[in-house]
């Protein structure tokens, strides 16, 4: 009689190991599903950036970046705009933001004076930090 209590005991502890083998699979396509799609996020217009030593920055949340290309035009994030539109925008844009930031990109054969030019028109936005996106230099052993 007391063998046949203790097999009843036994069978109706519930089971305490969890099977992970689904959520390694479920993890491991989503890993792959990201590896694949991350290349096709990139976000601009191809420009020749300077090259210069500097600390990275951290970007946690979406920014905005104005890239100015080789043949002087100027792109907020995707979008096309004429300089003398670009304080209005970015007026209009950041007038809902706390975090008043945004960041250059320049292709390094434009003229000093005309990235110049649009950092002034950014400032009279009222864009409090101005961030300037470069490649580090490339290493030669």
């Amino acid at each position: 009689m007391r063998s046949a209590r203790k097999k009843n005991n036994n069978s109706s502890k519930p089971m305490a190991e969890i099977n992970v083998t689904p959520l390694v699979d479920v993890m491991l396509v989503l890993l792959i599903i990201f590896m694949v799609t991350a290349p096709m996020l990139s976000m601009g217009i191809d420009v020749n950036l300077p090259r210069v030593k500097s600390n990275s920055v951290d970007v946690a949340e979406e920014k905005l970046v104005l890239t100015i290309s080789e043949s002087k035009e100027i792109y907020l994030n995707k979008t096309r705009m004429p300089l003398g539109e670009l304080s209005s925008k970015l007026e209009a844009i950041f007038a809902n933001r706390i975090d008043r930031e945004i960041f250059l990109r320049a292709d390094k054969n434009v003229p000093y004076g005309f990235v110049v030019e649009v950092m002034a028109e950014v400032r009279k936005a009222g864009v409090d930090k101005l961030g300037m996106i470069t490649e580090p230099p490339e290493e030669t052993k």
